[in-house]
């Protein structure tokens, strides 16, 4: 059985950003729809199947690479806690001011 999403208000508006800098970027709703379906589709993905799964130095917290991306999230019993997402572009040093 697959577990319920539940998005931090964070992620919702990283995803946002995202979406928005490549529509203004490329001047079309093409690739946004494609990158949002990708992450929906890896979310779902680790809904469906927990294992394998990374772990990161954050303890609980779990990693999702998707192409230049990670999708940082937590789980429980019956959700998952998508925490942030994360270019891997960026200076990794304010990754971690985001996830502490």
């Amino acid at each position: 059985m697959a577990k319920r999403i539940v998005w931090s208000l964070q992620a919702t508006e990283q995803k946002n950003e995202i979406l928005s800098y490549w529509y203004h970027r490329n001047k079309s709703l093409e690739y946004p729809r494609k990158f949002n379906n990708l992450l929906v589709s890896a979310i779902n993905c680790i809904a469906e199947f927990s294992y394998p799964r990374i772990l990161t130095d954050i303890d609980g917290v779990f990693v999702k690479i998707v192409r230049n991306y990670k999708i940082f999230y937590q789980e429980d019993l019956y959700c998952i806690y998508i925490i942030s997402i994360w270019d891997t572009r960026q200076d990794p040093e304010n990754l971690k001011s985001i996830l502490t």
